[in-house]
């Protein structure tokens, strides 16, 4: 066996919040590889969006916003996302020395000793004083359940999965979800399917005008108090609604977007509701969401009654030397943005009793 290295802090995770978590580290005095270290299971650069289908276009990304330090500039928006970004991550990482280890699997946090903690993978374990956790939700699809959904002979597939649109030319599809996802799959899948029926549990909510600073700060407040209740996270744009933009006006008009309540079962041959309807389908889509990826964090119990990890701003209300970036309110660029930075000082004012690790 390895022997256990030792550092000050661990970041698992290098998406937006981890290399905004790393770069804020960095800046503070930490050194990569003895004051702290990356650990990513991923092949190469570019977190979740590496694995992004290839009809998501860069053009077509919303609020992707810059890492802290360094601006994505002249990106060509007909280029896919997975392509820009993660050549954009690969320059970032490097530019700042960040020495990401990959790939990396982190296989669980426990208590370690004198106080630190044990953090154990694929290759070999690390001590240390603290934690961030920037794992995401890409790891974690959501399937809902339905009775008969082990009949179904047609193709299930999650977003997570998505192919792009040509490999459903000719078929009969059910896409099931009302977030960006579901209404993109639709818009992209429509003009090549033979049929397409959209069904939702909740109706969508459009959202006309501009959003702008103050709403935004209101969306994440709303996401904010569930965590601080301990309450698992909902998405930012569960609480926002859909931008209401031409796309999806077009959606609208030539009635793809013609949303269906949720269906009560699922058949050999498609999907029906109670009423006795029923719908036929080749494919069912489901574009319904991810879950917070922190399985790893179990051994910590760190989960609240109420199904998710109760934090004040970064830090595990459980555990102060836990600081989960991209959790909850901070899930978005910017947000990751900001928590990166304010996890690094929570931590700062933690270890500094000590001195950093150089």
């Amino acid at each position: 066996m390895n022997d256990i290295r030792e550092v000050e802090a661990v970041v698992i995770g290098a998406g937006q919040a981890g290399l905004s978590s790393a770069y804020h580290l960095r800046r503070t005095g930490f050194e990569p590889g003895r004051g702290f270290v990356v650990l990513d299971h991923s092949p190469g650069p570019g977190g979740a969006w590496q694995f992004r289908w290839p009809s998501l276009t860069y053009g077509k990304v919303h609020g992707m916003h810059a890492l802290p330090g360094m601006e994505l500039t002249d990106a060509d928006p007909a280029r896919p996302s997975s392509e820009v970004i993660s050549e954009y991550f690969d320059r970032y990482e490097r530019a700042f020395d960040l020495r990401v280890r990959r790939p990396v699997a982190v296989r669980a946090v426990r208590e370690g000793t004198g106080g630190r903690l044990l953090v154990e993978t694929s290759d070999g374990d690390w001590s240390t004083r603290a934690l961030i956790n920037a794992t995401g939700t890409w790891d974690r699809p959501f399937w809902p359940r339905y009775p008969g959904q082990e009949t179904f002979r047609g193709r299930q597939l999650h977003t997570a999965q998505y192919p792009g649109p040509e490999a459903f030319a000719g078929l009969r599809v059910v896409v099931v979800g009302g977030g960006a996802s579901g209404t993109q799959h639709l818009l992209e899948i429509a003009p090549l399917a033979a049929e397409t029926t959209w069904v939702t549990r909740r109706p969508p909510v459009w959202r006309e005008g501009p959003f702008d600073e103050e709403a935004g700060r209101a969306a994440v407040a709303l996401v904010e108090e569930r965590v601080r209740q301990g309450l698992p996270p909902r998405s930012v744009v569960s609480v926002t609604g859909l931008p209401l933009n031409d796309a999806i006006r077009q959606g609208l008009a030539d009635g793809v977007l013609d949303r269906q309540p949720m269906f009560d079962r699922i058949t050999p041959d498609g999907v029906a509701w109670a009423d006795g309807r029923q719908v036929s389908a080749d494919v069912i889509l489901w574009a319904t969401g991810f879950r917070p990826a922190v399985e790893h964090l179990a051994p910590l119990r760190l989960r609240e009654r109420g199904g998710g990890i109760r934090v004040e701003g970064t830090r595990a209300v459980a555990d102060p030397r836990v600081h989960l970036v991209g959790y909850g309110p901070s899930a978005s660029t910017v947000g990751a943005n900001r928590a990166g930075r304010a996890a690094v000082r929570d931590i700062r004012r933690l270890l500094e009793e000590e001195p950093v690790a150089a």
